[in-house]
């Protein structure tokens, strides 16, 4: 195989400039909402990153390191727009074309050799993607994803990075463990407590012992480090078995809140149930839950339910997974909402289908669904989210939900808070 991941360099303050070209050689951070108290850096362009500025700099702190810095607030349907048109020059190449996020795609060119070996694609796709829309992307070329990957961020901007079968070991062995694909903090805690610091020394431990420590996870990951990951690069078009569906976001601003927490889910368990409509996917029995930590520590549960596709009965599961397994006592900064074990539709009957008090509930459902097909979203909404303006403006059917200041990427954390405590009777 060859398979290339572009990665589009600081893209949203790529696109700010490409927009404003008088903000070219200018320091410049695109932020969330400046009048929020958690205003924060999303993204930054170079000459704001050699002041130091990081993604997830409070807009003050970032201001101190760089006063000069130029703040542009988030315009996320423009960098949509962009993004397809990135990828509509990928598909000149190729139409096996797998996005990772909103700046960074998978493409495997394995049959397109008339166009020159991987190398001279990348090189095609670089200087394209700069003459055409005055962006820059860094292309990584290697026989799979993930060193793809790896190979993408080993030089930046504006760059192609080869990694072959011959070279990788060099190239990449001495990485941090924690820049491989998919080693989070917590895994890279557990692998440092293990000696293992390196991709190499990864590579090299055994796999019997990764696979006690990490479960099944361990076994994957010795075979990425090894090279030895073989997973196809889907073509956009392609509707592979949906096994699970679901939506995560990152909040503007810490929620220290449990009713914060709560409509948050909502607005998340909205978006499963219609994409779980959408693709004629029946009932859920499992409910999965997934929160990031200020600190940037990751947390999932799940649990049974009902067979059920209502958004009231997936957020309220949700919500209970969170008020009992939650106990870091540390503001949130991400959710995520996951439904999996469909029946496609055929069911098993039960007392409670039976009693009917799911399909009152259901034709409640769908006749706020028809409302909303018909005059718009937001005409019609929970009570919960009428509490909070941006909740109820939300596009629960968009690829991720986007909130001013929480768009696509991780951030870093901000100042110290104190949960609220509100009696469950209170919500």
């Amino acid at each position: 195989m060859v398979i290339l991941h572009s990665d589009l360099n600081n893209f949203y303050a790529t696109v700010e400039r490409s927009l404003f070209p008088e903000l070219v050689g200018k320091p410049v951070a695109v932020c969330g909402d400046k009048e929020a108290r958690h205003g924060i850096v999303l993204a930054k362009s170079e000459e704001a990153k050699a002041y130091g500025v990081k993604t997830g700099d409070v807009i003050w702190e970032a201001k101190r390191k760089c006063p000069g810095l130029i703040i542009r607030p988030v315009r996320f349907p423009e960098y949509v727009k962009r993004s397809r048109q990135v990828r509509d020059i990928y598909a000149r190449f190729t139409d096996l074309i797998e996005p990772f996020g909103i700046d960074e795609c998978w493409l495997d060119v394995t049959h397109s050799k008339i166009f020159g070996d991987g190398a001279r694609i990348a090189e095609k796709i670089r200087r394209a993607v700069k003459e055409e829309l005055n962006l820059t992307v860094s292309v990584g070329v290697s026989f799979n994803k993930v060193f793809a990957k790896l190979a993408s961020d080993l030089k930046k901007p504006d760059a192609v990075t080869v990694v072959d079968r011959e070279n990788y070991k060099e190239k990449l062995y001495g990485l941090p463990v924690s820049d491989l694909l998919y080693v989070g903090r917590a895994t890279s805690e557990k692998l440092r407590r293990m000696g293992i610091q390196t991709i190499g020394s990864l590579a090299a431990a055994d796999r019997k012992m990764l696979e006690n420590v990490l479960g099944k996870w361990g076994a994957t990951l010795s075979s990425y480090a090894r090279g030895e990951d073989d997973s196809p690069v889907r073509s956009m078009n392609e509707r592979a078995e949906l096994k699970s569906v679901g939506n995560s976001m990152t909040c503007p601003e810490d929620l220290y809140k449990y009713e914060d927490i709560k409509r948050m889910l909502y607005v998340l368990s909205e978006s499963v149930a219609a994409r779980m409509k959408d693709a004629g996917l029946g009932k859920a029995d499992t409910v999965h839950l997934w929160v990031r930590d200020k600190e940037l520590q990751s947390y999932g549960w799940q649990k049974k339910v009902r067979p059920t596709a209502l958004v009231g009965e997936i957020a309220e599961a949700a919500y209970a997974l969170f008020r009992e397994r939650y106990t870091a006592r540390r503001a949130v900064r991400g959710l995520g909402v996951t439904a999996s074990g469909f029946d496609n539709g055929v069911e098993q009957l039960t007392f409670e289908s039976l009693s009917g008090n799911y399909e009152k509930k259901a034709k409640a459902e769908e006749a706020v669904a028809k409302i909303r097909e018909k005059h718009g979203y937001a005409k019609l909404q929970r009570g919960i989210m009428l509490e909070d303006p941006l909740s109820a403006n939300m596009d629960v059917r968009g690829e991720r939900l986007v909130r001013p200041g929480g768009v696509d990427g991780e951030i870093a954390s901000q100042d110290e808070g104190l949960w609220e405590e509100i009696p469950p009777d209170d919500l």
